[in-house]
């Protein structure tokens, strides 16, 4: 996208605030307007004042000086203001885009996409588009004013010399130009920079005991030194290269001053200044310096800000989740068919699955066993469709789930994970997530009694009030799975789908959770993946996966009279277990 497409789509988040936008643009020409005003002053001042000793010049000057200075105080203050609440409501808007954004995105994006460069967009990023589209612009028109304004003061009193300082304008856009390119390139090395910085942040928090346990501190040490290093340099080369547009242009500026100088002291006849026209003329091309100046640096912002906005709106602009759906289903009876599925994750050699077939009825409870990579993980994923087949279809009471509205499939469908996410809430909003949010305090207490919960929530300092902290830190392994199945239970839905629920627990917190699930599978199609073997031994059917294919099905008992890949799984994991004990 060019910058000037990329500026006009920054310019629309700014439109619905344009009244208190062109307040600000109207203060800011007013403040603009009176700049000029300064020098027109004092040529009257010197020359009336202290040369002419006029009476009426010298009662007037000083109440139009205060007069100006009020006027311009009031026009600054207006502009600041209503620029600041424009800028803030478009970051704000921004953010909640990108965070409804981030919502909506497949989990292809995240697999892709480090969250520390994700949380940067949102944090960082964002703030640096607003200076582009709002204070850039401001500064671009109170400034250009301001110049045109003094110009103007200074052709009139003498246009032969400020026929010099014309010429100083297109070779400082010149030097300009010729930055902006390097500013840009330097501004978007510093954003990604950014996201790698709380990349590395996020990953050392979230694994301190690791790198405790292991003794990584000097290796993490490392790694975020040389990313904040990397920051250090990209703000120094930004700031260098600022920092050298701003005294080349002054230095052209000032060799326009100094010839001006030597032509007005040297001009003799009609020409000449006065005393107070000298002054006025100086006055006002010393005034020119400090906005030229601040033209000079916003060509520093504009480029941070468009490079900015690249990465907010390839952020805005990532397809969400494919909804293709038009199909209702309130409530499903439960019956999944897997008709010849396929997948292949995005890069990877070979499919992840191969010709699934497989059909659950209504209620049963089904096992996915085999070797890590396998496939059983990639099944449960395309259920609720996390991700999409690359070939076959999976029916849901005969419906194709790509037919069915996203909302109504997994509206059917609960996920209970080792991996549980609880989040930093009290317990009963953890419990009463999301479109549950309205259950009576009843059916919450109900939900946690069933998931055996309820017994230590009552132990708690505030019950169900509890807050359980980032992840539920404030709680045991089996305490957080057992909310996981209460919030589970509350949804009730037809469909279970269960990731090595129990893989991680102690023995004495997998036999609570493992009578939770129990109650949860009941009246339930349940997909259960399991490692442990000895978990889904009442299973109704068990389906051994290899390699992305299936390659036994049958119960337990038949299943190792047949002697097959199960019965040698079973037997390795048997004969581990007893040498552990």
């Amino acid at each position: 996208m060019t910058s000037k497409a990329l500026y006009l789509r920054l310019l629309t988040y700014v439109r619905p605030y344009w009244m208190l936008f062109v307040l600000s643009m109207i203060a800011t020409v007013l403040l603009a307007a009176t700049e000029p005003a300064i020098p027109a002053l004092l040529k009257p001042l010197l020359d009336g004042s202290f040369v002419e000793k006029d009476p009426t010049t010298i009662r007037l000057m000083p109440a139009l000086l205060i007069l100006l200075f009020i006027v311009r105080g009031l026009a600054s203050y207006v502009g600041t203001v209503s620029l600041t609440w424009v800028s803030t409501k478009v970051v704000m808007n921004l953010r909640q885009l990108m965070f409804t954004k981030i919502l909506t995105l497949p989990n292809s994006y995240f697999d892709d996409h480090a969250s520390g460069n994700i949380i940067s967009k949102l944090t960082y990023n964002v703030s640096q588009v607003t200076a582009a589209a709002t204070s850039v612009l401001v500064v671009l028109v109170r400034d250009t004013l301001t110049i045109v304004g003094l110009l103007g003061w200074m052709l009139y009193l003498n246009w032969k010399l400020s026929l010099i300082t014309v010429l100083v304008v297109p070779v400082a856009g010149f030097v300009i130009r010729m930055i902006s390119h390097r500013l840009r390139r330097l501004s978007r090395s510093l954003q990604d920079t950014v996201g790698d910085m709380t990349h590395t942040l996020e990953e050392a928090i979230n694994g301190n005991r690791v790198i405790k346990i292991f003794g990584g501190q000097d290796y993490e040490h490392t790694r975020f030194e040389k990313v904040a290093n990397w920051f250090r340099r990209y703000v120094m080369k930004i700031t260098a290269t600022s920092a050298a547009s701003v005294p080349a242009v002054q230095l052209i500026a000032v060799i326009a001053l100094a010839a001006i100088v030597y032509i007005a002291t040297t001009e003799t006849g009609n020409d000449a200044f006065t005393v107070g026209g000298f002054v006025s003329f100086f006055g006002a091309m010393g005034l020119m310096f400090a906005p030229i100046k601040r033209l000079t640096k916003i060509n520093e912002q504009l480029q941070k800000g468009l490079a900015a906005a690249e990465s907010v709106f390839a952020l805005l602009d990532e397809d969400s989740e494919r909804d293709t759906g038009t199909q209702t289903l309130h409530r499903a009876r439960g019956g999944l068919t897997f008709d010849d599925v396929s997948f292949r994750y995005p890069s990877a050699e070979r499919d992840a699955l191969q010709g699934i077939n497989l059909d659950i009825q209504p209620g049963e409870t089904v096992a996915l066993v085999g070797a890590s990579g396998s496939g059983k993980t990639t099944i449960a994923n395309l259920v609720p469709r996390f991700y999409q087949p690359t070939g076959g279809r999976i029916l849901l009471d005969g419906i194709d789930t790509q037919a069915l509205r996203l909302h109504d499939l997994r509206h059917n469908l609960s996920l209970v994970t080792q991996d549980v996410v609880l989040f930093n809430a009290t317990v009963a909003e953890n419990i009463a997530y999301g479109t549950m949010a309205d259950a009576s305090p009843e059916q919450v207490a109900e939900a946690a009694r069933a998931a055996h919960a309820l017994e230590f929530i009552a132990a708690m300092p505030e019950g169900m009030n509890t807050l359980v902290g980032e992840n539920g830190a404030r709680l045991s392994g089996g305490q957080r799975q057992r909310l996981a199945i209460a919030r589970a239970l509350l949804k009730d839905a037809p469909i279970l789908i269960l990731d090595e629920a129990t893989s991680a627990l102690d023995a004495q917190s997998e036999q609570h959770v493992q009578s939770a699930l129990e109650t949860l599978m009941k009246n339930r199609t349940t997909i259960v993946i399991a490692h442990r073997l000895s978990t889904i031994r009442n299973a109704d059917r068990i389906v051994v996966l290899d390699k992305g294919r299936v390659v036994e099905t049958g119960s337990h008992n038949e299943l190792l009279g047949a002697g097959g890949r199960y019965a040698q799984l079973y037997e390795t994991q048997y004969a581990a277990e007893a040498l552990s004990n």
